[in-house]
């Protein structure tokens, strides 16, 4: 979404402690703001305010903001974050309570829906062109779903709220609608804004919410509403529904709309708007209106001896689940696995999502063995290197410094056609059609810059492998924190030890691996569902909290 989002000041602005000789100072209006009045009877603004909303939107680091993908990567079993940023410990530790938040969203997503609803309380008053008017309410409602559906992935029934309140309104208080009736209103609004949105756009427009984005919402959602944490009784029709939501995708890509990116997968996550994306966020650092955290992606997930943060690196647990390229997991019987030369002939996506002991990497092999350049022992900023001894690849460009003081290009992916095709795989396999699920796992096995044999298994074996796909297709994408959960798998997977690798170099040049736990991880079976936040309580008395809070 190169471009879009421009700084923009809303509300009245009262200056204070000017001159009383100066009697028409208060009816001066600011040269650096407008009004309320001025937004609503002017449509560019309008769409400049829109624009501001796309904040709503996932980016990699969203700072006081509602969604950070990051960080979700720290708290699943593929990552960690040694600084604790934004209190990601306390779910690592199990240690999240009403009073002692991480990754808290609420407060973010409402202020975001407010404004949504502040739009379309005056858009239809709005005078100029009725294509735009009808494309930006078709954004707009895109915005207000995306907040519910991520509300309702982490809290579970949120309170759902369209109006705007005013000081004459008698009563604020809202209580929570239940979980099926907040996705009900989800699914209109997605069903109303993919009649309104575009299918592509052009020139500087290229990159805003489209009709493509608003079907691959639908998909997401429907799937999570299908999955076992929101559907116990395994109800075949959301499944049903979750399918026929991935194929109307799919066949709107298939007019030459999207496609799989067959190049340099690497390419995928670098090259903005390539054939695979169907929306993400531009962290462009020309951007004026982001928080400098929020572009420096290549900063957070560099290595130290390259001047790099290494905030988020990935868990020994994640690269032990990348198989070999000949298909086989590392411990299945004729995978060929070395556990002397540990990265050789893995599967290629390993090689593009994860720099490991030897890498090459920007003119040099990467150096995590104990003493290297991108070690704890290191010379150059070793409190900034990986405790874990691999570092993020995907989404790294090259192309760009890794430097404090000069942001990244690469925009952070929201949807592609991959996941789409995931969704897909695992919606048939639920509603019994193994043949499709097979078929749109296997699309993505055998791109041409993966390549590796395709999945033959049925019955659970075909189940675990699409779940094993998702794992190492969407590695660092958001997706794990919330895979587990909806599988209701979490209290195996998150209760695992984090696992690490000590690599010593020996003299003659080999290596030799220790591996050990990093953190000791603790997940409680209220954690499927984040806590209502006190602060929320406190306010609302109609608010009923999450169980075993």
């Amino acid at each position: 979404m190169k471009k879009l989002i421009r700084p923009l000041c809303m509300g009245l602005i009262i200056s204070l402690g000017i001159s009383s000789c100066q009697k028409d100072f208060l009816n001066r209006k600011p040269l650096n703001a407008f009004s309320d009045a001025d937004v609503w009877s002017n449509l560019g603004l309008v769409e400049t305010y829109v624009n501001s909303k796309y904040r709503a939107l996932p980016h990699f680091y969203a700072g006081s903001y509602a969604v950070r993908s990051g960080a979700e990567s720290a708290v699943s079993d593929e990552g960690y974050n040694q600084f604790n940023y934004q209190n990601v410990f306390l779910w690592n530790n199990g240690q999240v309570s009403p009073d002692n938040l991480s990754l808290d969203s609420w407060s973010p997503y409402y202020t975001f829906i407010r404004d949504c609803n502040v739009f379309f309380q005056n858009i239809s008053d709005v005078k100029g062109n009725e294509s735009l008017k009808k494309r930006l309410t078709g954004e707009m409602k895109f915005i207000r779903a995306w907040c519910y559906f991520d509300l309702i992935s982490r809290y579970g029934g949120v309170p759902l709220i369209t109006k705007v309140y005013g000081l004459s309104d008698p009563d604020f208080l809202v209580a929570r609608n239940t979980y099926d009736e907040c996705m009900s209103f989800i699914i209109k609004e997605l069903n109303e804004a993919a009649d309104m949105l575009p299918v592509s756009y052009s020139g500087a427009e290229v990159g805003r919410i489209s009709k493509g984005a608003a079907l691959a919402l639908k998909s997401r959602a429907l799937m999570y509403s299908a999955s076992a944490l929101n559907n116990p009784s395994n109800d075949k029709t959301r499944w049903q529904a979750a399918a026929d939501a991935a194929k109307s995708l799919i066949d709107l890509a298939d007019q030459e709309v999207y496609s799989l990116y067959q190049e340099d997968y690497r390419q995928i996550f670098t090259k903005e708007f390539n054939s695979e994306v169907i929306l993400s966020f531009n962290i462009n650092p020309t951007r004026n209106n982001l928080n400098q955290f929020e572009y420096r992606l290549n900063l957070y997930i560099g290595p130290n001896g390259y001047h790099g943060y290494a905030a988020y690196v990935p868990s020994q647990n994640l690269v032990d689940q990348f198989g070999m390229k000949n298909g086989k997991m590392i411990n299945e019987a004729g995978s060929g696995y070395d556990p002397l030369h540990p990265y050789q002939n893995r599967d290629p996506r390993f090689y593009a999502d994860i720099l490991y002991n030897g890498a090459p990497f920007r003119g040099r092999e990467v150096e995590t063995f104990f003493g290297g350049l991108d070690s704890p022992q290191g010379p150059i900023e070793n409190w900034n290197s990986s405790l874990t001894a691999y570092y993020w690849l995907k989404y790294s460009d090259d192309a760009q410094p890794i430097d404090e003081n000069v942001g990244g290009g690469q925009n952070w992916i929201i949807f592609r056609l991959a996941e789409i095709y995931l969704n897909y795989a695992e919606a048939a396999y639920e509603i019994g059609d193994e043949a499709t699920a097979r078929q749109y796992i296997n699309l993505i096995r055998s791109r041409a810059s993966v390549n590796i044999p395709p999945i033959v298994a049925s019955g659970d074996d075909l189940l675990n492998a699409i779940r094993h796909e998702r794992q190492i297709e969407l590695c660092f994408e958001g997706h794990r924190f919330f895979d587990v959960r909806r599988w209701k798998i979490a209290m195996e997977t998150d209760n695992q030890p984090l696992k690490s690798v000590k690599i010593i170099k020996e003299q003659d040049g080999s290596f030799t691996y220790l591996y050990y736990t990093l953190q000791d991880r603790k997940f409680l079976p209220q954690h499927y569902l984040y806590p209502i936040p006190k602060y929320e309580l406190d306010r609302n008395n109609l608010l009923i909290q999450n169980p075993n809070y």
